[in-house]
């Protein structure tokens, strides 16, 4: 259906741009990106194909940002897991290794925390690699691909109760099958906050991940590995990771801009907007940025963090609070209650805390949640 469709448009289009690989990151180059993660409804994204449009994106807030920094894959403490790898991008969460050609940027893996939770320190490879750019890009460009990822941890490094009572296997095992369907679909000029525009083409990307989990079990029975399905009706304590799983994601790309112009990201139907990452023009940092006018909020500022944060409360009615900060299964690590109103910034030392990612959150005095976000610390 695809295909008369973007045969009738592409005859009566005027000239598009061009995405060349020189928009591809190199060792050295720092992206600024910045995150409104409750997008306005007057924010569309997911508009017809076609072109030339115009997308206007000026209402976005900065209610997030991050930074990433692509550095020579060989600067990774796991380069040796990646043969190939040109670049790496370490967080406080662990190391991404990439693979840059004239024609491609792939994501080879990443080796570090595992991102579903439970804090556990892995390994992961994509095969084959999964593609992230791709050039030259052009109005009408279709591709698919496939890949799988797939990682093995021992139960040792997270909490027996996660079980909630059965006896741990010694090993768990995640297999991520996923595709992808890229459909450049249409072109036009993007608009951003602080009267910013860019001459785009978007790309709407389709991935459908299907997860898996199996239980390696030595004893009292070696039954070697094991769908975790086929012991715990609905996948026991892992239910949530098991699965299909559908993503939409909108993607404007400029032909002068390395960070996407904007990433509109969809619930698996396609139309519900959940965030927008965007590139960060401000000349100041937005992390802890202000939350939209009259809304209470609260943001972690730096983050990442090495030493300590600074919470940054703002509009909140008076009332007694309770700021807490979880580990990444749940439990409740740090908590401080006090009266506090309209705007306020409490300082936490994280000398006691460990490299990783944590939850932080603010409720008030009727149990109400204000907020919860992510929290990563760094150590040196």
């Amino acid at each position: 259906m695809l295909l008369p469709i973007f045969s009738a448009l592409w005859f009566c289009a005027p000239a598009q741009i061009t995405i060349t690989a020189a928009t591809f990151p190199i060792a050295f180059d720092t992206l600024r990106i910045a995150v409104d993660d409750e997008p306005l409804s007057t924010i569309i994204a997911n508009t017809g194909p076609g072109g030339p449009q115009t997308w206007d994106f000026s209402s976005l807030s900065m209610l997030n940002s991050n930074t990433i920094v692509y550095l020579p894959a060989s600067t990774g403490t796991n380069v040796s897991s990646f043969p190939g790898a040109d670049l790496v991008v370490i967080t406080g969460g662990g190391e991404t290794y990439f693979d840059k050609t004239a024609t491609r940027m792939d994501v080879l893996g990443f080796a570090g925390q595992f991102a579903g939770g439970f804090g556990a320190n892995v390994i992961g490879r994509y095969v084959p690699p999964q593609v992230d750019r791709r050039a030259p890009m052009n109005f009408f460009d279709i591709n698919q691909s496939q890949t799988a990822l797939a990682f093995a941890f021992g139960t040792n490094q997270i909490p027996d109760t996660i079980f909630g009572g059965f006896p741990a296997p010694d090993s768990i095992r995640i297999r991520i099958n996923s595709s992808r369907l890229d459909v450049v679909d249409a072109f036009g000029t993007c608009i951003l906050p602080m009267g910013s525009s860019y001459e785009v083409l978007r790309e709407k990307r389709t991935d459908i991940s299907n997860t898996g989990i199996d239980v390696f079990i030595r004893s009292p029975f070696p039954l070697g590995w094991v769908d975790l399905t086929s012991l715990f009706p609905g996948g026991g304590p892992f239910g949530g990771l098991i699965g299909l799983d559908t993503t939409v994601g909108y993607y404007f790309f400029s032909n002068t801009e390395k960070e996407p112009i904007a990433v509109a990201n969809y619930d698996a139907t396609g139309n519900q907007l959940l965030s927008v990452q965007f590139k960060n023009n401000a000349t100041t940092s937005v992390t802890g940025g202000p939350a939209a006018p009259g809304k209470a909020n609260v943001q972690a500022s730096p983050n990442p963090a090495i030493d300590w944060v600074h919470f940054n409360c703002s509009n909140l009615p008076g009332s007694d609070y309770t700021l807490k900060i979880f580990d990444i299964v749940g439990n409740v690590i740090w908590k401080e209650s006090r009266y506090l109103s309209g705007n306020h910034s409490l300082k936490v030392s994280l000398e006691d805390f460990k490299k990783g990612a944590y939850l932080y959150s603010l409720e008030d005095k009727a149990g109400n949640i204000v907020t919860t976000k992510r929290l990563v610390v760094i150590k040196p």
